[in-house]
C-alpha cells in the first residue's frame, strides 16, 4: 500500500475529513457528522510512509500484535488503543483495508447518537 492509496480509501468513507494537526508532514484521518467533534482513526507520514497508526479495541489490538510481527503498539499514540501497521511485508492490503474499516468503524460507533444517525443515512 502506498501513500496515494492510504489516502484515498480514508477518504472514500462517508464523513471523513484530511488534516494535518501535527505538521504538514502527518496526515490525520478524521470521521464525524458535519457539525460534530470528528474523531481521528488512522494517520500516516508523507515523508516516510512506511506504516500507519490505526485506532482498535483494545483486545483485538493485543492479538494483532501477538499475531503479527508488523503490527505494533502506535507510535507516539495511546499504546492500548493505538497500532502501527507496517504498509509493505507480512500481510495483504486487503487486510490493511479491513484493519482501517474497523478503526472508522469503531470511531464512527463511539460517536454521540446524535450524530451516528448522519452515517445510517443514504
Amino acid at each position: 500500500m502506498n501513500i496515494e492509496e492510504f489516502r484515498d480509501y480514508c477518504l472514500s468513507f462517508k464523513g471523513v475529513t484530511e488534516e494535518t494537526p501535527f505538521g504538514p508532514n502527518t496526515l490525520v484521518y478524521k470521521v464525524g457528522a458535519p457539525g460534530g467533534k470528528p474523531k481521528m482513526f488512522a494517520l500516516g507520514s508523507i515523508d516516510v510512509f512506511d506504516f500507519i497508526n490505526l485506532k482498535c479495541d483494545p483486545e483485538k489490538a493485543i492479538d494483532l500484535r501477538e499475531r503479527y510481527q508488523g503490527v505494533r503498539p502506535g507510535w507516539h499514540m495511546n499504546k492500548k488503543l493505538w497500532n502501527s501497521v507496517d504498509v509493505e511485508g507480512e500481510f495483504s492490503d486487503d487486510l490493511r483495508r479491513e484493519w482501517i474499516k474497523d478503526s472508522y468503524d469503531l470511531m464512527v460507533a463511539s460517536l454521540p447518537k446524535k450524530d451516528q444517525v448522519y452515517f445510517t443515512k443514504k
